[in-house]
């Protein structure tokens, strides 16, 4: 077998090359299967952890060495209990009949296509909002960042569909199979509907606040989403952020507010064309009169 040598150091082969070229594919894999999720977050702390250890075994601290040791020697099984979902999702991908029967080609495209992003419609969610308000319509609609909510997609039905208002305005019907449940808007589509939602258990929380309050609190808790919701009771609009909520939100608010969120300060029409605010169109008009 051919060998590369390099004097005084190591010998390395064509076999060697190859293996690091398999192990980096294998590790890039690995960061789009949990890309987006909150195991990112759970990865990059077992991570430091093993380099805590690492370090400790260095400067020979016998006791933290122990202490970390009898976490890292259970790591393999840790890894498969944390990452269950994510290995989940992987071998289903693998074993996918459609991956099978379009050969290695559509196999490997499969693998390595990333997920574009896209802005998100907002005038359809605030014209949504603003009639599901006047209707006093209950509604919770979950909107993604980083974070694309998998696990809680799973829960639901999944639609994959365009944003309108129309559509959000059917599915929350008070007569519509999928009105109870969340629906999870990621990467400007609405990725699925009737979802269950982890419910918070802050006991500062007013008792008024129904289960769908408790439940836009507890997802934003947990993840870095954005819960927008329509009390069944008042038709009142709010938000909810980092386990914080704002209630009484006009449409406008809304509308500044998933602006400010998603778009760094720049509005769009329907058609995902951007332009400036209204609000800044006017204070511009006053400068030049």
């Amino acid at each position: 077998m051919m060998a590369y040598f390099i004097p005084g150091f190591l010998q390395i082969r064509l076999l060697d090359i190859l293996d690091i070229v398999l192990v980096a594919i294998l590790i890039y894999q690995l960061y789009n299967l949990i890309r987006g999720t909150g195991a990112m977050n759970i990865f990059l702390g077992i991570l430091s952890i093993y380099m805590i250890w690492w370090l400790v075994r260095i400067f020979e601290m016998e006791l933290l060495t122990a202490i970390l040791g009898e976490f890292i020697s259970v790591g393999v099984l840790a890894l498969i209990i944390v990452f269950q979902p994510e290995i989940r999702k992987f071998l289903l991908v693998i074993g996918k009949r459609s991956i099978i029967q379009s050969g290695s080609r559509s196999f490997f495209k499969g693998l390595w296509q990333m997920e574009e992003e896209r802005e998100l419609n907002i005038p359809a969610i605030v014209n949504a909002f603003e009639s599901l308000s006047e209707q006093k319509t209950g509604a919770l609609v979950v909107i993604t960042h980083e974070d694309k909510l998998e696990s809680f997609i799973e829960t639901g039905q999944r639609m994959d569909a365009e944003i309108s208002e129309q559509l959000i305005g059917s599915i929350f019907y008070l007569n519509s199979p999928l009105h109870d449940g969340a629906v999870i808007i990621s990467d400007n589509r609405i990725r699925a509907a009737r979802c269950v939602l982890p419910v918070s258990s802050i006991r500062k929380i007013p008792a008024s606040l129904g289960l769908r309050h408790r439940a836009a609190i507890g997802i934003t808790e947990q993840t870095d989403a954005i819960a927008l919701l329509v009390s069944e009771q008042t038709g009142k609009i709010s938000w909810c952020k980092g386990g914080e909520i704002k209630r009484n939100i006009k449409p406008l608010q809304l509308k500044e507010l998933l602006v400010k969120e998603f778009t760094g300060g720049k509005e769009q029409d329907g058609s995902g064309k951007e332009k400036f605010s209204f609000l800044k169109h006017i204070i511009k008009q006053k400068d030049i009169s």
